[in-house]
């Protein structure tokens, strides 16, 4: 089946809830059994999703999710955490121990790079940052004890595409898992598993929830990582809250017309912007003249709300002249909502592989479902704005 139909029904079973639509909320910590021999059964089986050992272990809530989303992205199997930062943390944990060697991209989200620059190195784990347009030269950077490959395309903050396949050629024949933050594109966008990787991150918080009210992660896997992942999340207590799973839920169901919206209103923006005198240049990889282009026309079937751009040089005041007269466009660290959002980012102070050498303030855009003339009306004021202060 499309990928269109999957979202509507992937998870749901209405047979199994008296013909209800939608699989009910489950509150649940302690859950009973009739017998000694059903408690040891389901205990045996706490790590099949489908099984509720315990409330933390999930519910038929979180099961209904993670066999919707494992559907729609391509994976085998998925598993639920509180936050898009605890399902890295339990993903990451999962496959390296003391003594192992991890290779990161350099355009990593910056939460990421906090967790492998501290708990990890603390645990004796060594992180090696790699320019995202390494391709398969990733080969030369695997060292006996690299043990994992982790990619981010899109990459954070200034969106250069990976090629994805080429990097998992070159992982897979030393031995690595291949892990993708797959955030930016959703599982409508993107299926990271048919471009090589074994393991896909999501900050559900972001497009699948997409309201802007639910904080969720999802790790899905293939099905020879399922177990492992599921047992370090499950060691962590990562586990996700149901009333946060049901947002999410519902909001898979309209995944694919907001994205479709965020797609085109954020291309539009990015069109315009490109054009302005104020603007030293846009990154948006739909962009023809984007340098990730074509690989993004390789890999993605669409693009999400989010892109960054590099205004001209000018002084902080002309920045805050800008922003603090914004309209609709609020300033706020997360997106994927549907509100649109401005920020100011900073590429160089995170980077340690690859050069960031704009000398111009850069800002990262969530575009909304707002009306498209409207927002840029609002953009065009606050570049006036901007170029007057400056």
């Amino acid at each position: 089946m499309k990928k269109d139909t999957v979202l509507i029904g992937a998870g749901r079973t209405p047979e199994e809830n008296h013909g209800v639509v939608n699989p009910p909320v489950y509150h649940a910590s302690t859950i009973t059994y009739p017998s000694l021999a059903a408690l040891e059964e389901t205990s045996r089986k706490r790590f099949d999703a489908g099984v509720t050992y315990y409330g933390r272990y999930g519910t038929p809530t979180h099961f209904s999710l993670e066999r919707a989303v494992a559907a729609v992205e391509g994976g085998d199997r998925a598993v639920l955490c509180g936050s898009g930062k605890a399902a890295l943390v339990a993903a990451l944990t999962a496959f390296v121990k003391r003594h192992d060697h991890l290779l990161m991209v350099d355009t990593a989200y910056a939460p990421t790079r906090t967790f492998c620059d501290g708990f990890l190195a603390r645990f004796g784990v060594e992180t090696t940052y790699y320019d995202p347009l390494i391709g398969a030269g990733i080969g030369e950077l695997i060292r006996p004890e690299t043990k994992l490959v982790f990619i981010e395309s899109p990459g954070s903050e200034t969106f250069e595409v990976q090629d994805l396949p080429a990097i998992a050629k070159a992982a897979h024949a030393k031995g690595c898992i291949v892990m993708c933050d797959n955030t930016w594109a959703s599982p409508l966008y993107c299926d990271p598993f048919a471009l090589g990787a074994d393991v896909s991150i999501q900050a559900a918080t972001k497009y699948i929830a997409g309201h802007s009210d639910a904080m969720l992660g999802v790790i899905t896997t293939r099905a020879e990582q399922h177990r492992v992942v599921r047992a370090a999340a499950y060691d962590l207590g990562a586990s996700a809250g149901p009333d946060d799973v049901y947002l999410a839920l519902r909001g898979m169901r309209t995944l694919r017309v907001r994205l479709e919206r965020h797609w085109k209103t954020g291309l539009a923006l990015a069109e315009w912007l490109k054009a302005r005198p104020e603007v030293t240049r846009v990154m948006h990889p739909a962009l023809p003249n984007d340098p990730g282009h074509a690989l993004w026309q390789r890999d993605f079937s669409g693009a999400s709300g989010l892109f960054g751009l590099v205004l001209k040089p000018g002084p902080k005041k002309a920045l805050a002249a800008m922003l603090d007269g914004m309209c609709l466009f609020a300033m706020g660290y997360s997106w994927g909502g549907y509100e649109s959002l401005i920020v100011p980012t900073h590429p160089a102070a995170h980077r340690t592989a690859s050069a960031w050498s704009d000398e111009g303030q850069n800002l990262r855009i969530h575009a909304g479902l707002e009306d498209v003339e409207d927002l840029i009306a609002d953009l065009e004021a606050s570049l006036v704005r901007y170029d007057a202060a400056r």
